[in-house]
């Protein structure tokens, strides 16, 4: 039931009395009466922020002035963090488990590809990252959105693991910016009507932060508003029975979306503020593959709505820079600031108007999958921005390297390093690629729709990507479950413009001086291994085409000895069919049963491959 007599108006900052005043739930934002350091003070703090559709490419970051002063100027910004696959819960389920989408198997925001009852039938509940923390003798406090489909029905069964206290937002929910429902550790869901949610969250949040401090032991806390999320109104639950979207003749039977909505004393904001008019904005020449290359150019009405999309975004995320500012502050009131930790990232990017799309993500462009990544901390060099390629499943391996804890042997990722000289000693050492991935759908969200011929759902939108940026090459491949491929040369198309093997394009005679294709062949093969890549694999690819340690990058393997063996005896990536989840006899050849390794024990190198199974 939602509360009534709420009569606060929305977007004022909600009082630490309203909270109390609901059920028996205790005041979440009180000053302690004195600080508490901890017993442990070996083990540091640490703060998680995880915003919701972040982008980096429509410059949202130059609109955070205390994010900016608290972060920003603090800490490190990692200007080339990529998340893995660019939607909510497999994005939210990488980050925790340190795996890839294909590997925990949640690919989908909802059942049965996806959700919070998929993360819960993958065994996944025993097996992320407060629950390590925990082990390590960490407090662990989270509160925000946690995963999609984790609702006001399923919330209890089970409880999420592994937290000593949380509050999480649930669906249907979840981003209603005016009629939130949080749950607090056994309680049933609360509802906060009226009130905006970020600014319930920013109460809680100082809650857990006291709380914490009065548990004197190191802590973890996870925070996590909706902003700048759309506003979406839904009717369902996410349970596992279904909510397939795919199913729904129109989406908008269950959801309808709209722009976010700012707190009431944002709303004045950004007036003459537009979507940075980059050169792929709303393009006259269409550009991308599959169903991206058959959008219509966006009419002015169109645009000017997304530009009013865009600042509702922007004003949205204002009441995001107070909240970090308040946890920031109350952090330095108990003397815990300098041991703490601070990470503020998203779960994905966002694209609105680029490539003539409407406001929405799922796609493997740059303004969706590269994203803001801020650490500061315990000496994390100030000011400073790095250019070392991480990505989401980066994020669990660092934080238990903070806590002291041993890499786990089923990460996909590697430890960001987060002093300055850690930061130079790895640049020529740490990977240069990003794993990219999605199945199924992609989704407009802007709420309105101007052209008579678009669909709002468009369910062929399962595909497998490379980012690989190193010394001298800046690269985006991937493959589409139709066979379509793109490439993008990012040194001299940095916007996505001209993707090199549509058959209409120019291909050039020559990349990083030696013929095109077998630049393509190389990079298929780096994908055919990391699509299906587990653990060491994934940090390490180039070793398992080259086991013998002779090849650690791009350049490497451009030797023309490799030149047989990545042309003509590899396997090629492929789909035998689009499916909207991962279902691996859909997937095409798989690497571990269908691939090659390079052997040099013979000068014939007519001969110099044997089968991955041959050689492990």
């Amino acid at each position: 039931m939602r509360f009534s007599g709420v009569a606060l108006a929305a977007g004022l900052q909600l009082p630490t009395a309203a909270l109390a005043s609901h059920g028996n739930q205790k005041p979440l934002g009180d000053d302690l009466s004195s600080s508490h350091g901890h017993k442990d003070g070996n083990k540091p703090n640490i703060v998680f922020i995880l915003t919701d559709d972040q982008d980096l490419h429509m410059n949202s970051l130059d609109y955070v002035p205390l994010i900016k002063k608290h972060l920003l100027d603090k800490g490190t910004l990692y200007k080339r963090h990529y998340c893995t696959t660019a939607i909510c819960c497999p994005a939210r389920v990488s980050l925790l488990t340190g795996q890839q989408a294909h590997n925990t198997n949640v690919t989908d925001v909802n059942p049965p590809h996806g959700g919070y009852p998929k993360f819960i039938r993958q065994g996944l509940n025993n097996a992320y990252l407060p629950v390590w923390l925990q082990e390590a003798g960490y407090n662990t406090y989270y509160t925000g959105k946690l995963f999609n489909a984790h609702t006001v029905d399923n919330y209890n069964s089970p409880y999420p693991a592994g937290w000593n206290g949380s509050d999480f937002l649930l669906d249907p929910y979840t981003y209603n910016y005016l009629n939130s429902s949080f749950q607090r550790n056994q309680d049933p869901p609360k509802s906060y009507e009226g009130f905006h949610s970020v600014d319930v969250l920013a109460e809680k949040s100082l809650g857990f932060v006291d709380e914490a401090v009065r548990a004197n032991g190191p802590f973890f806390l996870g925070i996590a508003p909706v902003a700048p999320h759309s506003n979406v109104e839904s009717n369902t639950l996410g349970d596992d029975n279904g909510d397939d979207w795919s199913n729904l003749p129109d989406i908008e039977e269950f959801a309808k979306f709209g722009p976010p909505v700012p707190a009431r004393r944002h709303e004045h904001l950004f007036q003459d503020v537009k979507i940075p008019r980059t050169p792929n904005f709303n393009p006259d020449q269409p550009t991308g593959a599959n169903w991206v290359r058959l959008r219509k150019k966006l009419n002015q009405e169109n645009i000017d709505y997304n530009d009013h999309f865009y600042r509702q975004r922007l004003r949205t995320l204002q009441s995001v820079d107070e909240l970090v500012a308040s946890v920031v502050e109350r952090l330095a009131e108990h003397g815990v600031l300098d041991n703490t930790y601070i990470f503020y990232t998203t779960d994905n990017g966002y694209h609105i108007s680029q490539h003539r799309l409407n406001p929405g993500k799922e796609c493997g462009f740059e303004e969706d999958i590269n994203i803001p990544l801020i650490i500061r901390g315990p000496g994390v060099a100030k000011g400073v921005v790095s250019e070392i390629v991480t990505t989401h499943v980066d994020l669990a391996p660092t934080i238990l390297n903070i806590a002291g804890l041993p890499h786990r042997a089923d990460f996909d990722g590697e430890a960001i390093p987060l002093n300055q000289k850690d930061i130079q000693d790895t640049v020529k050492t740490r990977h240069e690629h990003v794993t990219v991935e999605f199945w199924g759908f992609a989704v407009s969200e802007g709420g309105k729709l101007f052209d008579k011929d678009e669909d709002r759902l468009t369910l062929n939108n399962t595909y497998k990507a490379l980012r690989i940026i190193g010394k001298d090459y800046n690269f985006y491949y991937s493959v589409w479950c139709n066979n379509e491929h793109e490439l993008y040369d990012l040194s001299t198309d940095p916007y996505q413009i001209n993707n090199l093997l549509h058959p209409t394009a120019t291909k050039p005679k020559t990349l990083l001086g030696v013929d095109f294709h077998k630049v393509i062949s190389r990079l298929d093969s780096l994908l055919f291994v990391l699509k299906s890549c587990k653990g060491r694999t994934c940090v390490r690819p180039w070793e398992a085409l080259h086991p013998q340690g002779n090849v650690a990058n791009l350049h490497d393997a451009l030797g023309k000895r490799f030149d047989i063996f990545y042309e003509h005896q590899q396997k090629k990536v492929s789909y035998d069919r689009c499916e909207l989840g991962y279902i691996l006899d859909a997937e095409g050849p798989q690497f571990e049963k269908d691939g090659v390794v390079f052997t040099a024990e013979s000068a014939d190198y007519k001969r110099n491959g044997i089968s991955w199974s041959e050689w492990t």
